[in-house]
């Protein structure tokens, strides 16, 4: 078995790409980042392709501020184009190509008339589901700016129709595609691992709810994420020492609209290492993950592995990882007063926030590593191609 994988920066495609080595299976992996970044993630030199001319000076100028939208959607899309071109010239030959979803159109191609298999590995619901969805929540909170460039999604919905197969890490991902036409026979749904080495529980666990009330969010601070109903839930919680903390670091269309927004017992932390990700899980209650759309949130295991409880919506494929109710609530989206009744269930019912600290650490002892990725992709790929 000789597997490629063409990806964006890191995402969850390091943790595949382990999982692959380990089987014997990777063969290269094509990354924008450059190698100073990328020989963290403990792979080979000589596995590792790296094109970073583009991505690494938009990063730079991103975090600088000094990327206006409109250079920011030439540099993406220029981005996408010209790495393509440099793995369809470099591509090694093999049984199958994975390529996260908006990499590798010609390249998957040339994949394709060799005899392999192109996979085109999606981490959030169908582009344009994605769009619709999430510009109707721009429009929401009176914010006028593009979600996303056209030309990507153009780029994005040949990839599907070029694919051989579509993987998603969520079932409300899976559903979003067919939702927009595509067929689920092309579709397959792998959730992701956890890094049970790394996020695990603290060594002095919260006090109960009764005493305190840390809630905690971690991610993207936006209007995708659903952050405006999140404030608001948490204002109408009853409890005198309640404490909201909001790891991440602020979009741009988010920052007209807070002004709106209720603030108070609210601290905004920014990004924050992982190291510091994992004590705060450790020191809270729940996690609220309230957004409007993504594919599957890592931080939603990642919570579940530090003993933390969490309430999220039907749009962060949480109903892949638990149960509501069980280690935490599903609630629909948008909906402020679910997620408030959800935190103030934990308050008031006696015992019910251990029950779901002790329920998400057993889940994720069921739900396993990366490891269990792995071998749900190596059974993909053995399928796909026909080799054992």
């Amino acid at each position: 078995m000789r597997v490629v994988q063409t990806v964006f920066g890191v995402f969850h495609h390091f943790d595949l790409a382990r999982e692959l080595e380990r089987h014997g299976a990777l063969s290269a992996v094509f990354s924008t980042w450059p190698w100073q970044r990328l020989q963290r993630e403990g792979l080979p030199h000589n596995k590792v392709k790296t094109f970073p001319w583009i991505h690494t000076p938009e990063y730079l100028l991103r975090r600088a501020g000094l990327l206006p939208t409109w250079l920011e959607d030439w540099t993406g899309y220029s981005n996408a184009l010209l790495f393509d071109e440099y793995t369809y010239r470099t591509v090694p030959d093999c049984d199958a190509l994975i390529a996260l979803s908006g990499s590798s159109l010609k390249t998957g191609a040339r994949v394709q008339r060799r005899g392999g298999v192109f996979i085109c590995d999606r981490g959030s619901s169908h582009q344009r589901y994605q769009e619709e969805l999430v510009s109707d929540e721009y429009r929401r909170w009176g914010v006028h700016a593009p979600v996303s460039d056209p030309r990507d999604t153009a780029r994005e919905e040949a990839i599907y129709a070029q694919a051989d197969l579509i993987t998603v890490p969520s079932s409300f991902a899976a559903r979003s595609f067919v939702a927009m036409g595509v067929s689920a026979e092309e579709i397959r749904t792998i959730p992701y691992g956890v890094r049970l080495e790394r996020f695990h529980p603290a060594n002095v666990p919260p006090s109960p709810p009764r005493e305190r009330f840390e809630v905690l969010f971690v991610g993207t601070v936006g209007l995708r994420k659903g952050l405006p109903y999140l404030l608001e839930a948490f204002q109408q919680v009853q409890h005198p020492h309640k404490r909201l903390r909001i790891v991440g670091a602020v979009s741009p269309e988010l920052k007209p609209v807070l002004p709106r927004l209720p603030q108070a017992d609210v601290e905004w932390l920014g990004a924050q290492p992982q190291d510091e990700v994992i004590r705060l899980m450790g020191e809270s209650h729940v996690l609220v993950l309230p957004s409007v759309e993504e594919g599957l949130a890592l931080v939603q295991g990642q919570a579940l592995a530090c003993g933390c409880p969490v309430l999220a919506t039907t749009n962060t494929g949480g109903e892949d990882l638990f149960t509501d109710g069980k280690e935490g609530f599903i609630v629909p989206i948008r909906d402020a007063p679910a997620l408030t009744a959800g935190m103030q269930r934990l308050i008031d019912e006696d015992g019910l926030w251990e029950r779901m600290r002790q329920a998400a650490l057993a889940r994720v002892r069921e739900i396993g590593g990366w490891e269990v990725y792995g071998e749900r992709w190596m059974q993909l790929l053995r399928a796909a191609t026909g080799r054992g």
